[in-house]
């Protein structure tokens, strides 16, 4: 699959969900520093039962991104997220080699 029909996947989806009712979020990825899993522009939904599709990262921070975008649901408002650790421990939260991301994450609908 190419990144673009990922994209659109993750969109539809999103929508799909907005249309039965759910509240959603994306969170994307608005730059890279570094070994990061995924590129900018990449995206994860999440409703607000913590349902989620799509990628942002893998590991920890995938999920600490889902807990994130449950509270920008409830209060709605933005936030913008950053995660970087050392080379020694990258690999155990889903960073591989010492990258840096940071993730906008906003309610849509």
């Amino acid at each position: 699959m190419t990144e673009q029909a990922s994209l659109d996947d993750e969109l539809t989806l999103a929508e799909t969900w907005m249309k039965a009712g759910k509240e959603v979020a994306i969170a994307t990825v608005v730059s890279t520093w570094g070994s990061a899993p995924r590129r900018s522009g990449s995206h994860l939904v999440i409703d607000e039962e913590g349902n989620f599709e799509g990628s942002v990262s893998g590991g920890c921070v995938e999920g600490a991104v889902v807990a994130e975008a449950i509270d920008v649901i409830t209060s709605g408002e933005p936030k913008m997220l950053e995660f970087g650790v050392a080379d020694e421990t990258a690999f155990e939260v889903g960073l591989s080699c010492g990258g840096n991301i940071r993730v906008y994450v906003e309610r849509v609908g």
